[in-house]
């Protein structure tokens, strides 16, 4: 058994007893696989137990797949990266914005969850169309013109799936299946929308997360923090690729062998964007692009959607890959950290085994305070803020939620009179009232070491 093989066992062997993982994991290295396991359950309901080929959920560990499907397109002439979109898409009310600016992040489009949150009937199920019909009725404003910016665009990978379809006139599912999935020998990979389809798949990962108010795991649908999971799940391209280890692994080695799209198009999909002022940004078609000191090139992406986290990283000059999926929340600085362990070992490197943070209880206040707290409140400008962006505080029984611009709506879970935590990331919100009396004047958002004021305009 080689030494990194040992390690890796005795990394997340040692979790799994502990029950802090619950998962599937693989690492690989000169093309041969050196570690795979499944740690856990994938059905809380059965305690059915996950295996190596169970299904998950990508989430935006998805947006290469979606980004592939537009480069098999250009390999066979059907669109080109620099074309505007409004060639296909004349009712979009957005100019001057090309294929390569939605597949680099770069279009400065409206993030589409804020006009569900705002405008839909959420006891329909959307779908592609909904977001478009959205955007052409409501009209949001743009975050910033086409590459002056970059700023990650859920909506810009929905678009690329519309533009699929208008080109090809297959629905989006089957032409992944046909040109993607199918020609890597992808058997198991599919485009999936659960709730929206109605299709059981064997041996799927169903995904949960942890409820304080309950102190249990519940399915995401369950909860009225997350139950936005029922009524966006028939939204494709930006997620809901579902696939597992065996494929994924598939698709990492035939890609970087140059198999499957030439090697002209791979330089392209690593290509770095670049700004109308000639800055560059760390992201290509669907890739998140690094130079990782001492480790050499990386392209990675990451997925997060309530009840799965999903990695897959591909260190080009090392020639190896590591894939992780989760399908039961845990905080996201321990499964940052768990990564970062896997990593040190596949570089031969000393790893600090993460540490699992206490599951944070709730304080018990009256739920009448929260009226103080209800409003708008303007975000100081920073870097990722834009001016159009809020925090809109709001309450939905008796429940205080967190809704920012272009952000998915968060309750806030109360640690004190005043102050409150996010389930699941290092996120805490403090509010701050005159003399004690009347409404919040302003709050302010910590996250890892820094803060962020909003005063309110309402």
């Amino acid at each position: 058994m080689s030494m990194k093989r040992q390690r890796l066992e005795q990394l997340f062997g040692g979790l799994a007893e502990k029950g802090e993982v619950n998962g599937v994991i693989l690492a690989a290295e000169h093309g041969e696989i050196i570690y795979q396991a499944a740690f856990g359950q994938a059905d809380l309901s059965t305690s059915r137990r996950l295996q190596t080929n169970t299904v998950f959920e990508l989430a935006s560990l998805s947006k290469p797949f979606t980004a592939l499907g537009i480069v098999v397109l250009e390999e066979k002439g059907m669109l080109a990266y620099d074309e505007p979109i409004e060639r296909w898409l004349p009712e979009l009310p957005y100019q001057g914005i090309t294929v390569r600016h939605l597949l680099c992040h770069t279009s400065g489009l409206p993030d589409y969850m804020d006009l569900f949150f705002e405008h839909w009937d959420r006891s329909n199920i959307a779908t592609n169309a909904d977001v478009l019909n959205l955007l052409v009725r409501h009209r949001p404003p743009v975050y910033f013109e086409p590459n002056e910016s970059w700023l990650y665009s859920n909506t810009g990978y929905v678009l690329l799936a519309i533009l699929i379809e208008r080109i090809t006139g297959q629905r989006f599912a089957d032409f992944m299946s046909e040109h993607v999935f199918s020609p890597l020998g992808m058997k198991d990979t599919r485009v999936y929308n659960r709730r929206y389809s109605g299709e059981v798949i064997p041996d799927y990962a169903f995904g949960y997360i942890y409820d304080l108010h309950s102190d249990r795991y519940e399915l995401p649908d369950l909860v009225p923090e997350t139950n936005y999971v029922v009524f966006l799940d028939g939204i494709q391209g930006d997620g809901t690729v579902n696939s597992n280890l065996h494929d994924l692994y598939k698709f990492d080695q035939a890609l970087h062998a140059g198999q499957f799209v030439s090697r002209k198009s791979l330089e392209q999909i690593f290509a770095p964007a670049s700004l109308n002022n000639g800055e560059t940004c760390g992201y290509g078609f669907g890739w998140i692009l690094e130079e990782k000191e001492g480790k050499g090139r990386a392209v990675s992406h990451s997925g997060g959607w309530p009840g799965y986290a999903t990695n897959l990283i591909r260190y080009i000059d090392a020639d190896m890959t590591l894939i992780y999926l989760s399908n039961m929340e845990q905080d996201v600085e321990f499964d940052q950290a768990l990564l970062i362990a896997a990593e040190q070992i596949l570089f031969d490197l000393s790893y600090d085994a993460p540490q699992r943070p206490a599951q944070r209880k709730l304080a018990v206040i009256d739920p009448g305070l929260y009226e103080s707290y209800i409003g708008t409140y303007r975000l100081d400008e920073g870097e990722g803020v834009h001016e159009e962006t809020v925090a809109v505080v709001l309450t939905e029984g008796d429940r205080l939620y967190l809704q920012i611009t272009g952000k998915v709506r968060l309750e806030l879970y109360p640690a004190t009179e005043t102050r409150f935590f996010v389930r699941s990331v290092p996120v805490e919100v403090k509010f701050s009232i005159q003399n004690g009396m009347g409404k919040a004047e302003k709050l302010v958002i910590l996250q890892e070491g820094t803060e962020t004021s909003a005063v309110r305009v309402d």
